[in-house]
């Protein structure tokens, strides 16, 4: 049998509805990472794979993926999740493509910013009052860019990091 579960930063099981980070173990599960002794170690903890996913299970043991562990923000001490606010933002009827990445911040850590694609031009104070409907203030992008199109891996996948390079370098095209 496979058991579920997710977990606090000291790997203790949260209350449903709680976030954090899933775990799994079970037949399976993967007993390690071939030659890589530190990853596996660091993955593979208390007889648990730590996926680096982040989600929620509710009452009924549903579970709710909200994003991956590496691509949060954390500004102002509030995690961000960039999934949540990239969801909000394709709700706009003019924008095709989304990704939140963040950029260094003296006084809140990081900020979130908005790179997006669009169908027709809109303004960025029209983006974030359209978001000021949909997310908590924290949450909103502090600087939308928007571009001709987002890199995307041979699978169409937009990259992330790719993005958030080119937008710490000012690099975007």
């Amino acid at each position: 049998m496979t058991a579920v579960r997710v977990v606090d930063e000291e790997d203790r099981e949260v209350a449903p509805g709680e976030v954090g980070e899933i775990v799994a173990r079970g037949p399976i599960v993967s007993a390690g990472y071939w030659n890589r002794p530190e990853e596996t170690a660091s993955t593979f903890r208390g007889g648990w794979l730590h996926t680096g996913d982040i989600g929620t299970m509710d009452d009924h043991g549903y579970l709710y993926l909200l994003d991956r562990r590496n691509d949060m923000i954390i500004s102002g001490g509030f995690n961000i999740y960039p999934r949540e606010v990239e969801d909000a933002l394709m709700q706009h009827p003019a924008v095709v493509e989304a990704v939140m990445v963040s950029i260094p911040d003296e006084k809140w850590g990081e900020l979130v910013q908005a790179v997006v694609t669009v169908r027709e031009p809109v303004a960025s104070d029209g983006l974030d009052t359209f978001l000021r409907e949909r997310l908590a203030g924290y949450k909103r992008p502090r600087g939308y860019h928007i571009v001709p199109e987002l890199p995307k891996s041979a699978a169409g996948e937009i990259l992330r990091r790719t993005v958030r390079d080119q937008l710490r370098a000012n690099a975007l095209p």
